[in-house]
Order: structure tokens, then C-alpha cells, then sequence
């Protein structure tokens, strides 16, 4: 992996990702925003202590760990990614609840157009602040965006210490098989 100096990663900042997507897929995951390091590599979930890659694996999503750099072969999988707000940040917590609210519209108008069978929102902060949805739990949701069904996931960060790889794993898992029988 790119070792990237402080210097390149405020580069980062701000700068935009492009989604994983297609029309159709079995599940839309959605990250909060971009980070420096994905900003830096255009690879979404690319910081090394992120578990997104491992947890997808050991969920049964995918057939071997995948890199961030594989990003685009979740796309043979049914599987795609985006972002509540595109913007690269140091700290989810940088952006405003208006930034959340208006990625929660933006959100909407893409699952609508793309048609997923399930939006895996992997973060119940952002998926509340996004959605306007104080009580939302992980798990599957009552909302629906058109026919798409929602179900939010436990934040992959390594900074996330109530969830170990196995238990989010196990989360992601009953969303894997839940997708199966859709």
C-alpha cells in the first residue's frame, strides 16, 4: 500500500470518490462520507484499520478478501458502494447535520434511480442523521426507498470498539442471507 505523507492526505480533503454502482444490485452499501486515505487512493474503505473488506468476507458477501483496490469486482457480486455525503473528511464528525440531511435526499434520489434490493447504511449515526430517525438500531429497518429495502450495519472504523470484526460479521451475515432470499 501507498504510504501517504500528512501533506497528501489534507490534499485529500474535500476531494470527491466515485461510487461502486449499477442498476439492480442486491445490496448498496453506504459508507458516511469518505475519508482522507480513500480520498487519497479513490478506494472506498482503503484506511488499513478499516474492517469493511474483512467483515464483507467473513459475512459470506464476497469469495476471498478483497483489497480496496478490487473495489469494482463487488460489482460481480451484486454488490456496489456510495456515501451518505461525498466529501472527503478527516472525521465524520466535521460534517453538519444539514450536510446529513441533504446526503440522506441525495441518497434517496440514487436508491431510487439504481433500484438495489437493500441499502446496508453501515452506521446507525448516520443513518439517524441522515434519515431523521433517532431511534433506528442496527438491523433491518421499516423504511423503504421505493422497493428497496434498508438495513443499517455496524461503522467498519477501527475507531468503532463495541463491535469486533466476528460480531459485525455475524450483522453483515443475516443482511447477506436476508439479500439471499430476496
Amino acid at each position: 500500500m501507498t504510504r501517504f505523507t500528512q501533506e497528501q492526505l489534507a490534499a485529500a480533503r474535500d476531494r470527491l470518490v466515485p461510487d461502486v454502482v449499477a442498476d439492480g444490485l442486491h445490496v448498496l452499501f453506504c459508507g458516511i462520507n469518505p475519508g482522507l486515505m480513500t480520498a487519497a487512493t479513490g478506494h472506498h474503505f482503503a484506511r488499513p484499520g478499516n474492517r469493511f473488506w474483512p467483515v464483507l468476507h467473513l459475512s459470506g458477501f464476497t469469495p476471498r478478501l478483497l483489497k480496496p483496490s478490487e473495489q469494482d469486482e463487488l460489482l460481480s457480486y451484486g454488490l456496489g458502494i456510495t456515501n451518505v455525503v461525498a466529501r472527503a473528511t478527516a472525521r465524520a464528525d466535521e460534517l453538519s447535520a444539514q450536510e446529513y440531511r441533504e446526503g440522506g435526499r441525495l441518497l434517496a434520489t440514487k436508491v431510487g434511480r439504481l433500484q438495489p434490493r437493500w441499502l446496508a447504511v453501515v452506521g446507525v449515526t448516520a443513518y439517524r442523521a441522515a434519515f431523521d430517525d433517532r431511534k433506528a438500531q442496527v438491523g433491518p429497518q421499516e423504511r423503504t426507498i421505493g422497493d428497496t429495502r434498508v438495513w443499517v450495519l455496524p461503522n467498519p472504523s477501527g475507531l468503532n470498539a463495541h463491535w469486533t470484526a466476528a460480531t459485525m460479521a455475524e450483522e453483515y451475515g443475516r443482511l447477506r442471507v436476508a439479500a439471499d432470499d430476496a
